[in-house]
């Protein structure tokens, strides 16, 4: 599941962009109870990709949703990337839950202006290691495709891959920078109507994958917990993909099939 949480913020009208604008500065309580249903919801997913997450700090009454979320939906394993860092104040990060442990975590922040960026996660060894990309790509098309450009070198030598999140832009957008399509054995899904929540008319959010990894289902979540909709996906695996992952964890067994994100 790929989710842009908006700091668990609910919003439901443009203009509620206004008149909820100051609950990304100050805590609120109806935000516990929001988080607490969110983790529910993540309790049926094995990877959950979280883009506007807060790591801990005044507005979110000093609770890191990365690590609450992760308890609430019995997440084993996760992992936190803070790209705007302004102290007590706000955490601004993005995040990944997992049932199963990551070889190998790495950062990376995004050309252009700070305050973006990605996580690679590698599950598995060797050649047929899964790799996930955890992304949340700026607002401004000539930005955006720096940043493309930057992901492509990064999953270009690589075989099995789920990039997942909020990229600020459609398929037809994404399809105008041909260095990332072209160069990548990557392939965008369905393209699912996931923003604004509460009358979603643009595919913002996405799953691409590898075409060596199968697409059993896809869908977005009718949830109001944030700006945007979550979507999802039942992913079926190779079996060499699956033993990999298998022989670097003896938390599935028998090997992975299939992966729910």
């Amino acid at each position: 599941m790929t989710f842009n949480l908006q700091v668990g913020i609910s919003t439901r009208a443009y203009y509620q962009y206004l008149t909820n604008g100051w609950q990304h500065f100050l805590p609120n309580a109806k935000r516990s109870k929001r988080l607490e249903l969110i983790g529910e919801l993540l309790r049926g997913y094995d990877l959950v990709a979280l883009q506007e997450v807060d790591g801990g700090s005044f507005r979110s009454g000093n609770i890191n949703q990365i690590d609450y979320l992760a308890g609430r939906a019995d997440m084993p394993y996760r992992f936190q990337q803070l790209n705007r860092n302004l102290g007590r104040l706000a955490q601004h990060s993005n995040g990944l839950l997992c049932r199963l442990p990551a070889a190998r975590v790495e950062n990376h922040r995004l050309p252009g202006p700070p305050g973006r960026g990605a996580i690679h996660a590698r599950f598995g060894i060797g050649d047929d290691a899964l790799h996930v990309f955890v992304a949340h790509l700026a607002l401004g098309a000539k930005t955006q495709a720096r940043q493309l450009d930057y992901l492509s070198e990064l999953i270009s030598p690589l075989r099995h891959v789920v990039l997942m999140g909020d990229l600020n832009c459609t398929v037809e957008q994404m399809r105008k920078h041909p260095r990332f399509f072209e160069s990548l054995d990557l392939q965008p899904l369905e393209a699912l109507l996931s923003y604004p929540a509460w009358q979603p008319k643009r595919a913002l959010d996405h799953i691409l994958i590898s075409s060596t990894l199968t697409v059993r289902q896809y869908s977005v979540l009718d949830q109001l917990f944030s700006d945007h909709l979550p979507v999802a996906a039942e992913i079926e695996l190779p079996e060499a993909c699956a033993v990999a992952l298998d022989e670097a964890s003896d938390i599935w067994i028998p090997p992975p099939k299939t992966v729910l994100v």
